[in-house]
């Protein structure tokens, strides 16, 4: 077997995402709550405008994603307590040499390091249920992650951070040789690029500890999109500024020199909890499309989507208000989950279908 995990842009079978429920991450207040059903569902709609979503939902909320999902997303009864699928769901992989197997890799998830607060038992368990449901061949896995702690360019090249993987609350016997060698194993990966930090507030108590999936990510081989921060008041403005320097003195796994595509942040520094991280980073690559993270600024947002356009050709961006996805944590890139489309078997068979079932409402 040779895994290797695709680069998000390409073809999708379809985008698996986690529908909110009662917990610490939902917060308190019917008001407040709302925020983050609508956020989730208006991202799902978005999707399902591109290619299929299908949304696992814990049955307590079932009614409730009926009503505000309608006939545009299929819904997928399963027992939930967090709905962050980048993190505990599969990352799908496929292998080259056996065309028409995709497999689903099964990271071990202890809720971004074990927090006191967290609430992460029962969605570990939902990757293995999802492989199971789409057929997928389970790659299981020693290695403690979450899929927002990585990005491939899909020819072995993976960006990470020394504070998700190296983190002692996740990995406390891990150094960079062991992940690696875990990361080749599992996602197909050669060549490592080390960030040695994420962005600031995602150091807080409710943060992941430095996901790479806010901060950089591939547009394409050789092509790295990069968060900028350009008010010097701002922590990330340091950070930023660090990481491109170290960037551009890296090179991918084929060798070549890295293109950084600078991503500026939106104006806005500060909300009620300290400095703001959002970013236009933490978006989806789906067929034919890119749905972007809005915050509220449309002069930022539109130059987000022109430059997330011209980094993606041929795509078409949309914005969705992630403003209530961010106050919890995390952006659009963290709720969501591509499965690829596989090769068919032989030349002129077509495609392998869907094989969602079994909890299907």
């Amino acid at each position: 077997m040779a895994w290797r995990m695709p680069h998000e842009r390409d073809p999708h079978e379809r985008t698996w995402m986690a529908f909110p429920r009662a917990g610490k991450t939902l917060g308190e207040g019917a008001e407040h709550q709302e925020t983050a059903y609508r956020a989730w569902s208006e991202t799902a709609l978005a999707i399902a405008e591109f290619e299929p979503v299908t949304m696992v939902v814990d049955p307590t909320e079932t009614a409730r994603a009926k009503n505000l999902l309608g006939q545009d997303v299929e819904i997928y009864e399963a027992p939930l307590d967090e709905f962050w699928m980048r993190d505990f769901g599969p990352t799908f992989v496929i292998d080259d040499e056996r065309p028409g197997v995709l497999g689903a890799v099964d990271w071990i998830f202890n809720g971004w390091g074990a927090p006191a607060w967290a609430e992460w038992q029962v969605s570990a368990g939902i990757a293995r249920i999802i492989a199971a449901e789409v057929g997928a061949e389970l790659v299981s896995s020693v290695l403690v992650n979450e899929g927002g702690g990585i990005h491939v360019d899909g020819e072995g090249t993976v960006l990470l951070t020394d504070t998700v993987q190296l983190d002692p609350n996740r990995n406390p016997f891990a150094d960079k040789l062991r992940v690696e060698a875990e990361l080749a194993r599992t996602i197909g990966t050669e060549k490592a690029i080390w960030l040695p930090r994420g962005l600031t507030r995602d150091y807080d108590d409710y943060g992941t500890n430095g996901h790479v999936d806010i901060v950089a990510t591939f547009a394409a081989p050789g092509q790295v999109l990069l968060h900028r921060q350009d008010d010097p008041a701002h922590p990330d403005f340091a950070v930023t500024r660090d990481l491109k320097t170290l960037l551009e003195n890296e090179t991918d796994a084929a060798g070549r020199t890295l293109e950084i595509i600078d991503v500026p942040a939106p104006a806005t520094l500060r909300d009620a909890e300290g400095f703001v991280d959002w970013s236009y980073l933490n978006h989806l690559v789906v067929n034919d499309g890119i749905v972007v993270c809005g915050f509220g600024e449309p002069a930022a947002d539109a130059r987000a989507r022109e430059i997330l356009e011209g980094a993606y050709p041929g795509r078409r961006a949309v914005t969705v208000d992630a403003r209530p996805i961010f106050a919890r944590g995390g952006g659009i890139h963290c709720i969501t989950q591509q499965q690829p489309r596989v090769p068919s078997q032989q030349p002129g068979v077509p495609e392998q279908q869907p094989q969602v079932a079994g909890g299907q409402s």
